[in-house]
């Protein structure tokens, strides 16, 4: 399949990741992810990109975020791409790309999947076998969400905001959807329309957006295209 050209409608959640260049290692030491955080948190603020949930795993990233500025998470992106990288192969006395290609990404509909998006990101540490508990461990977003730990990279999305009235009760509520872990069809819903490009949602949402940008965000219709007259 054709990789769709990139949509990013201003105020739309997106999902992001980026792997290191044939799976290879991108985070060596906790130095190097007190590095990437803290570029994330300057250019996120600088191009207007909100951060809702993200984790760093030794090969890749995710990242959920929804921008503010046309043009915004790639200019985000682009810009700790470059200062990671040179602080990386400065750092290890190596030359060359770090990246797998650009970066991928793709919308949600927020109603029906952004708080799932906060449980895949969240507890992709328990599933590579890494922790027991996504609180064990560091290099995510859950000790913001779940257990209230203050910091400046975090922007609540306005439905993480709706799960109580107050910060108490928000996280109560944040921690029960940790309960249980996503099933497989999510799973697979969720990795394949990243991975593909299409935005997560249903007909309703998906339509809403081509009308939008008048570019693709769904499959195309498989089968042969019908000839005039038949």
């Amino acid at each position: 399949m054709a990789r769709l050209v990139r949509v990013s409608p201003v105020g739309v959640a997106q999902h992001i990741i980026q792997r290191g260049n044939n799976r290879q290692i991108c985070f060596s030491t906790e130095e190097d992810m007190k590095a990437y955080l803290n570029w994330l948190n300057e250019f996120s603020k600088k191009y207007l990109v909100d951060i809702h949930a993200w984790v760093l795993m030794t090969n890749h990233i995710h990242i959920l975020c929804t921008p503010y500025k046309e043009g915004a998470i790639s200019k985000m992106m682009q810009s700790i791409g470059r200062m990671y990288v040179r602080y990386y192969n400065v750092t290890y006395q190596r030359s060359g790309t770090l990246w797998e290609g650009r970066f991928k990404s793709n919308l949600i509909q927020s109603e029906k999947y952004l708080l799932e998006l906060h449980r895949y990101i969240e507890l992709n540490p328990v599933r590579a076998n890494k922790v027991d508990e996504p609180s064990a461990y560091r290099w995510s977003s859950y000790a913001c969400n779940a257990l209230g730990v203050k910091t400046t990279l975090q922007k609540p999305h306005p439905l993480y905001l709706a799960l109580g009235k107050t910060k108490k009760k928000r996280l109560e509520r944040y921690r029960e959807l940790f309960k249980s872990h996503l099933s497989d069809e999510r799973l697979k819903d969720i990795r394949d329309s990243i991975n593909k490009g299409l935005a997560l949602g249903n007909e309703q949402f998906t339509m809403k957006i081509e009308t939008l940008t008048k570019k693709r965000v769904t499959p195309r219709k498989v089968g042969r295209p019908r000839k005039k007259g038949v």
